[in-house]
């Protein structure tokens, strides 16, 4: 997180006793709503298989109730704002900042289903894919529900910004990839690895170092990548299983060293930067602050990574990419164009969650509370929508029977001073940007720690596929939190659960070899909860040592996260 008003308290988290708050979970508790809409089977519908993106692509002038912009004026177009009579605008530029009237995009650029993202096994984005649905890989057998470390990684911490940042925070996924052969073999791997079927563990960390792991031991896979600058976002690896590593600067405070901003892509065969942009960008909205936090997305067939900044703009990046395993060379050539875009309630500026996309159109919610629906061919802003707050956590999305639709939830930042102190959680119509439902939570306002929706939220599939999963900040009091399943269809509660101590952590779930869903989340007390999705209730939890802030991924039965306890953790659920 990017927010002075919350480096300030980091190390008091870091640092909470446990005794208190470990006997107080005790004391969660769980009200049952009904449950109109339980599947009768876990069978998951067949996906799309079809990638070509020229045949995917949506023309705009066919969605509902579709608006043109207005003709650019000194390089600004122009759009009507939903449910307003004001407007919005965007300008486009090009790598040299210049403004670009009349931009006609050489590809077409749509994405598949889901589960289309990559053909690489394992999460090698934040959430797993571009619906960002996907933060487990693979199926676990789960007889015991019992969670145990295998394996831990001592990592660092790094003074900032006012601030300690120990170990790693938000969003802080760590990614995990089994590589094909052709990529693992040029790697430049010692025989212990270059000859296994190696699931790797690649994972940038507030001390500015990038970590590389096999999953199954623990052990170092190469030195740890030294960026000098901290990371709290979420990398990207290529989705082409290209031993290339995307991801964004989140600091640039090292222990009273001040350095650029930057967006960083990484050679993984090398173990080094070999490209990337400066995050102080002229054409920006925000000088001020240029780190990246959101996970970027990389479209495969057209060679395209998408980024949102925190500086305001949306790149899109031509990466121009080769790769020949035979040499062991891989090499990126970047492209840039870029949006800046505002509408009434701009002031801030700045995305801070990461891309969702249906097929050619993208999404992405800021820190003025602007949820924004963008075409990534031609960055046209297709519909801008009003969700009151600052809103950091990324969306989930669905495809359905019904139409295509977006999960987001806000934060209580903005409007911390007004008697307005609820979290919205709210479904929207992805095509036109029309609300279906909002559900209320009442919140508390803390200006150091924003409470409301830090977590993403959990998109059920299976047996829970008629439920959203929200985990909602600082609700009951400043330490507690709720834990609450939606009903997909109505918005309306089937269960509700107080925490004791709430979380940052986004949730997860895991799909049992027995057929069953079971459910992560993680808090600020340290404690990783094996939970029953369907109910709400844990089944068992275990202590990671001090604030679990970052979310975690998981392979098969293998969970992977790291704590402010300056470690990694492999954590094994059986």
């Amino acid at each position: 997180m990017a927010k002075p008003r919350r480096q300030r308290v980091v190390a008091a988290l870091a640092t909470m006793g446990l005794a208190a708050t470990l006997a107080a979970c005790a004391a969660d508790n769980v009200q049952v709503g009904s449950r109109p809409n339980k599947p009768s089977s876990t069978a998951v519908a067949p996906e799309n298989p079809e990638t070509d993106p020229s045949k995917l692509a949506i023309a705009l002038n066919t969605l509902p109730g579709y608006v043109p912009p207005t003709t650019a004026r000194d390089g600004v177009f122009t759009k009507p704002w939903l449910n307003t009579n004001q407007q919005y605008t965007w300008s486009i530029f090009d790598q040299s900042n210049k403004l670009l009237t009349d931009y006609k995009p050489s590809q077409t650029i749509a994405w598949g289903s889901p589960d289309t993202y990559t053909t690489v096994p394992g999460v090698l984005v934040f959430r797993g894919n571009q619906a960002r649905t996907a933060p487990s890989y693979g199926t676990a057998d789960i007889t015991e529900k019992k969670l145990s470390i295998v394996w831990t990684q001592d990592i660092g911490e790094v003074s900032g910004d006012g601030s300690v940042w120990p170990g790693a925070g938000w969003t802080g996924q760590p990614l995990l990839v089994n590589w094909p052969e052709a990529t693992r073999k040029a790697m430049g791997f010692t025989p212990e690895f270059a000859n296994k079927n190696l699931t790797e563990v690649i994972y940038p960390t507030f001390d500015g170092h990038i970590y590389r792991m096999d999953l199954e031991t623990g052990k170092a896979t190469k030195p740890p990548i030294d960026s000098t600058w901290g990371f709290k976002g979420t990398g990207s690896i290529d989705p082409r299983g290209y031993p290339l590593l995307y991801t964004g600067q989140g600091l640039n405070d090292r222990n009273g060293e001040i350095g650029p901003w930057r967006y960083r892509i990484y050679d993984l065969i090398q173990n080094k930067e070999v490209s990337g942009w400066s995050g102080t960008d002229p054409v920006s909205s925000r000088q001020e602050w240029g780190a990246f936090d959101s996970s970027g997305l990389v479209n495969r067939q057209t060679d395209t990574l998408i980024e949102p900044g925190e500086n305001g703009l949306i790149y899109k990046v031509k990466l121009n990419t080769q790769f020949n395993p035979t040499t062991r060379k891989v090499s990126v050539n970047p492209q840039i164009v870029k949006m800046n875009f505002s509408t009434p309630v701009s002031a801030k500026h700045g995305v801070e969650n990461s891309a969702v996309a249906y097929r050619n159109l993208m999404y992405a919610t800021d820190n003025d509370g602007n949820l924004i629906c963008w075409d990534a061919n031609t960055l046209e802003v297709v519909w801008a929508a009003n969700v009151q707050d600052d809103s950091d956590a990324t969306m989930s999305l669905d495809e359905t029977e019904d139409g295509v639709f977006l999960y987001t939830g806000n934060e209580v930042d903005k409007r911390g001073t007004t008697t307005d102190k609820v979290t919205q959680l709210r479904k929207f119509d992805a095509l036109t940007g029309k609300q279906v439902w909002q559900y209320d939570i009442p919140t508390q306002y803390n200006p150091n720690v924003n409470g409301g929706t830090m977590a993403s939220p959990l998109n059920g599939k299976g047996e829970i596929s008629d439920l959203i999963i929200y985990s909602v900040a600082k609700t009951t009091s400043d330490k507690e939190g709720t834990l609450v399943a939606l009903d997909k269809k109505t918005g309306k509660v089937v269960w509700e659960r107080h925490m004791a101590v709430y979380g940052w952590s986004s949730p997860v779930s895991i799909t049992g070899t027995d057929g069953h869903q079971y459910g992560i989340i993680c808090d600020y007390a340290g404690l990783m909860h094996l939970f029953d999705p369907n109910t709400g209730q844990d089944y068992a939890t275990v202590s990671l040592g001090k604030n679990v802030e970052a979310s975690p991924s998981v392979y098969n039965n293998m969970i992977v996260v790291a704590s402010y306890a300056k470690k990694i953790f492999a954590i094994k659920v059986s």
